[in-house]
């Protein structure tokens, strides 16, 4: 039996925040795959949608698994493999379509909103499907950037990596926020996905390997910041990036009692003793509860369960929700002075 349903409109801590006016768009990025990003980016995007925000969410990853996870793939092969893909706005670059609108993209997650609406959610969760075909068509957009000359390079660099956020402007006033799945790698597509980004997160396991890749990633976002502001010096009409990090949520941690165990807790600590943000909120491992999640198209945080688990688990997300909006909030008033609204009712 379905039981501990939530209800937006019955619960304050909802609305606990103010959330600034505008839309913002955010890159989940890592080195390493297998960390959480797309569990973290379905999860996220529906915990926000259910509080009344209208979001986004764009796989930029070829392995499709957050279009997996809120698209049933006879779905996908009916109705999106073939015009209505992620795939199809990079190859609209390399054929010079300019007919194409991002618009036409994207889907609409039947099974999710309908949750959403049953449980008195105000938002809605939209969503562009990736393509496995993204794999061979970073290759063919990495040959665009190549020019005769610096000049040419510099604005042939412009164009290929500008050309996902130059379609977000044209649904800019239909969203609140735009979440991108981004590939374990740093290829063109990435890098789409961090130019059009106002933040950047990184989800990452407190182990070793996890933990190794944190320094270079950076190094390479400073780099592709320096090289793209740089180029924009062309233009006339210079709009230079400076997306943000709102820092590292540890995921798939182990615990013992409500703490990491000792040798996540010692990881967790690296990362601290680098002077790198993190999120407070963390995500447990939980096979059983994540793994039947893309199997009935219905994240985590949307679930209903009297069992334990299942609530930890989904408090845990609310938790992190509550810390993204509250982090999202105070950088952006740092650095800019906007009117505000009360959360989404």
């Amino acid at each position: 039996m379905i039981t501990h349903q939530r209800n937006y409109q019955e619960n304050p801590r909802f609305r606990a925040h103010r959330i600034l006016l505008g839309m913002h768009t955010i890159s989940l990025i890592n080195y390493k795959g297998g960390v959480g990003k797309t569990t973290l980016t379905a999860n996220l995007g529906t915990e926000l949608a259910f509080r009344g925000y209208k979001v986004l969410l764009i796989d930029l990853d070829p392995q499709a698994s957050l279009t997996f996870s809120l698209v049933f793939p006879s779905v996908w092969d009916k109705d999106c493999r073939e015009s209505r893909t992620i795939k199809n706005w990079f190859e609209a670059l390399t054929n010079n379509n300019l007919s194409l609108r991002f618009a036409d993209l994207i889907v609409q997650p039947a099974k999710v909103n309908k949750r959403i609406k049953d449980w008195g959610g105000a938002g809605s969760v939209s969503l562009v499907c990736s393509h496995l075909g993204l794999i061979s068509l970073d290759m063919e957009l990495a040959v665009l950037v190549i020019g005769a000359n610096p000049r040419q390079s510099a604005l042939n660099f412009l164009q290929t990596h500008t050309h996902l956020r130059s379609g977000l402007e044209s649904v800019s006033d239909d969203y609140d926020f735009i979440f991108f799945d981004c590939p374990a790698n740093f290829n063109i597509s990435t890098q789409s996905g961090i130019i059009a980004s106002d933040f950047y997160i990184i989800p990452a396991i407190p182990d070793y390997l996890s933990i190794l890749g944190i320094d270079q990633l950076e190094v390479q976002v400073k780099r592709l910041v320096e090289d793209y502001n740089h180029y924009a010096e062309f233009l006339e009409d210079r709009i230079l990036i400076n997306p943000k990090r709102l820092g590292v949520v540890f995921t798939m941690l182990s615990l013992y009692g409500k703490s990491p165990i000792a040798v996540q807790k010692a990881y967790i600590a690296k990362v601290r003793q680098k002077h790198i943000p993190y999120f407070n909120s963390f995500i447990r491992e939980n096979k059983t509860v994540y793994g039947i999640a893309p199997e009935i198209g219905i994240p985590v945080s949307l679930q209903a369960s009297n069992k334990k688990n299942n609530q930890l688990v989904r408090a845990e997300l609310e938790n992190f929700a509550d810390e993204f909006l509250k982090l999202i909030n105070q950088k952006i008033r740092k650095t800019n002075q906007y009117p505000t609204c009360e959360q989404k009712t």
